[in-house]
Formats: structure tokens, C-alpha cells, sequence
């Protein structure tokens, strides 16, 4: 008898854990446009690749420089937060530039964190 409602427990267990009540919420909730500071950027509108180049490594370097610098690391604005995301979004812009590739998608992460980092520092 006691194997039997250890499986009836977690069967319910299991049962409960499963159902979609909180998990729907969770994915339905509303999402943040963290770049409504931009549309489609102006990196994806550059077509001269070593032009769209040379911002991405701007861009990507001043993330690098704030990321590593101490006052941003210990303030308690976001920008440490956008710097680190930009320099990563940055760092596979460019990567996908050396190869020749133009990704949209990164270009726009790019200059979409970078500016909300400027943002949050002034």
C-alpha cells in the first residue's frame, strides 16, 4: 500500500508541475522593447562594409572601455548591464564581418545596446 501512494503522490506531483498555468504566463507576459531607441539601425543602412566595419569596432571598443571601467561597474545605473551586452553584440556583428556576412539581427543588437549604454550614463 505505501508504494502505491508514493506513486499516486507523485503522480499528482508530476501532474501539477506539468499543467501550463504559470509557465503560459510566463511566455504570454508582455515583452520590454529595450530598443525603442531603434528601428532598424544605422549600421544596417551602411553598405560600405569597411565603413559598417570601423563603427562596429568603435562601437564594440567604447562597450569594452566601459564594461572594465570601475565607476560603471559600481554604479547603480544599468550601464555596466548595456555595456556587456553591447560589446558581445558587437564582438558577433563584427565576427560576422570578418567573414564577409552582414548580419542584421547582430548589427541592430549592436547599436540598440550601445545606445541604451549611452543612454543610462548621462
Amino acid at each position: 500500500m505505501r508504494i502505491r501512494s508514493r506513486i499516486l503522490i507523485s503522480a499528482t506531483a508530476l501532474f501539477l508541475a506539468g499543467s501550463t498555468g504559470f509557465a503560459a504566463d510566463i511566455i504570454e507576459g508582455p515583452t520590454a522593447d529595450y530598443c525603442r531607441t531603434v528601428g532598424t539601425s544605422n549600421l544596417v543602412l551602411t553598405d560600405n562594409t569597411v565603413d559598417l566595419t570601423k563603427q562596429v569596432v568603435k562601437l564594440m571598443d567604447e562597450s569594452v572601455a566601459v564594461a572594465n571601467s570601475p565607476e560603471w561597474i559600481h554604479s547603480s545605473r544599468p550601464v555596466f548591464v548595456w555595456a556587456s551586452e553591447a560589446k558581445v553584440a558587437c564582438g558577433m556583428a563584427y565576427g560576422y564581418l570578418k567573414t564577409n556576412y552582414k548580419d542584421e539581427d547582430t548589427l541592430n543588437k549592436c547599436e540598440c545596446f550601445h545606445d541604451r549604454m549611452v543612454e543610462y550614463m548621462n
